[in-house]
């Protein structure tokens, strides 16, 4: 799977991670690391190779510190489950960015 699908399924899996979320603070969290992905999932494709690193490093780093800061909200709610689907989404950047 290339760089662009690769980044396509992870800002869906993490849009899927927003659904019954009970805390307003863990779907904030959600809701501005599915913002901060959005903004390159239908031009990740388009952009040139040479500057994908450049381009996407800052806003996978962001959602992952939303993601990471949202996760341990599930775990002090005692929704390991979730919290565990998050740190999944949370590997998958950290592979994504060592492919950039």
């Amino acid at each position: 799977m290339n760089i662009s699908d690769r980044y396509r399924a992870l800002a869906d899996e993490v849009r899927s991670l927003m659904t019954g979320t009970a805390d307003p603070k863990v779907e904030r969290l959600l809701e501005q690391a599915v913002r901060e992905l959005a903004q390159h999932e239908e031009s990740v494709g388009d952009i040139p190779q040479l500057r994908l690193e450049n381009e996407l490093t800052p806003v996978l780093l962001k959602a992952h510190n939303l993601l990471d800061r949202a996760r341990l909200l599930f775990n002090e709610c005692g929704e390991e489950d979730r919290a565990a689907s998050l740190w999944e989404a949370e590997q998958k950047i950290y592979r994504l960015l060592n492919a950039l």
